[in-house]
């Protein structure tokens, strides 16, 4: 994979355990006469990102921005949070994450392979992502490997007939001030995070989206699989704001030479 600049080096996510973040690029660097925007701004004139929530004409929290999150601590391991003995595996889940998790099998990681994270892994990798939010549909960009996803509010369901994905199928509702969104419809191929917990095809995610404040975002996360862990574990990632930004293209395949390099990787 080529270096880049700022965000476009970021190879850790897709290449090994130790993700390596560097300085960003110079904001709004691929634009000009950038209109401004409304953003609340202290005495000194930077953005206020303890300022109240904005809200919407419907009265609902207004989630959109680009957001990213507090480093990449819950895309290495998501139960970082969790004492060992929390994290509810199956034996056989238990035994395939141990093997995965000292870095031997890292070749073998979806996103080391250009493939998707999978929810809820792609919300905690440190390329940042744009949530549009209208009252039919929200929308999240996701800058990592130029992905996106749908979340639905109209009160569709998923068919029984879906194709199995690696992003899932979402739909969502309002619970007062949170977005609660439901994802499920998985190909069970993807890991929870880079030391590998393993999911199936009976992974169902539950996102919990609530703007604490103008800069800061809380996502409580369960993961309900049956056929990996005994019962539904709860994880809480923060996000925040990046109010003078945007999203750049992330071609993850494009001249990617170092897989072939990664323990495990397959052969090609």
């Amino acid at each position: 994979m080529k270096t880049r600049l700022g965000r476009r080096r970021f190879l850790g996510i897709v290449l090994s355990l130790a993700i390596s973040i560097l300085v960003c690029a110079p904001v709004y660097a691929q634009w000009v006469k950038v209109p401004a925007r409304g953003i609340p701004r202290g005495p000194d004139g930077k953005p206020n990102l303890s300022a109240p929530a904005p809200r919407l004409s419907d009265g609902h929290p207004d989630l959109s921005g680009v957001w990213e999150p507090n480093g990449n601590r819950y895309a290495v391991n998501i139960a970082r949070d969790l004492k060992p003995e929390d994290v509810p595996f199956q034996p056989w889940a238990r035994a395939l994450a141990a093997e995965r998790a000292d870095g031997s099998r890292s070749g073998e990681d979806p996103t080391a392979n250009c493939l998707p994270p999978g929810v809820p892994h792609i919300i905690a990798s440190p390329p940042p992502w744009r949530l549009v939010q209208t009252p039919e549909y929200i929308v999240i960009v996701h800058e990592l490997m130029t992905t996106w996803r749908q979340i639905f509010l109209d009160g569709r369901e998923l068919a029984e007939d879906f194709t199995p994905s690696w992003m899932g199928y979402s739909t969502g509702k309002w619970e007062g001030d949170t977005l609660v969104v439901d994802t499920k419809g998985f190909n069970g191929k993807t890991w929870l995070d880079q030391l590998g917990k393993p999911t199936t095809d009976s992974l169902h995610v539950v996102e919990r989206f609530r703007r604490k404040d103008f800069g800061h975002l809380d996502i409580q996360i369960t993961i309900d699989d049956p056929k990996a862990y005994t019962k539904p574990w709860t994880v809480t990632e923060e996000v925040h704001l990046l109010p003078n930004t945007e999203l750049l293209e992330f071609i993850c395949n494009e001249n990617n030479l170092d897989v072939k390099h990664l323990p495990g990787a397959p052969a090609r």
